[in-house]
C-alpha cells in the first residue's frame, strides 16, 4: 500500500501560498522552495506526512489526515 502524498504545487495552493497552478510553477522553478532542507524545483514532488516545506523562510509542515478510522 502506497503512503498518502500531496504534490508540491497542490500543497502550495492548499496552504494559500499561491492562487493558481501557474503561480506555483513559477515560484517552484525560481528556486525559492525548499523541501526538507533541499532546494526543490519539481512541482510534482511528492510530499508525505511530516515533510517540511520552506517558502522563502516560512516553514510549513505537511500533515496528512487519514480517512481511515
Amino acid at each position: 500500500m502506497e503512503r498518502e502524498y500531496i504534490k508540491l504545487d497542490q500543497f502550495l495552493k492548499l496552504a494559500q501560498v499561491v492562487q493558481t497552478g501557474g503561480e506555483a510553477k513559477r515560484l517552484i522553478q525560481s528556486g525559492f522552495i525548499m523541501v526538507n532542507d533541499e532546494v526543490e524545483t519539481r512541482r510534482g514532488r511528492k510530499l508525505y506526512h511530516g515533510d517540511w516545506v520552506d517558502v522563502d523562510g516560512e516553514l510549513m509542515q505537511v500533515i496528512m489526515e487519514s480517512d481511515e478510522g
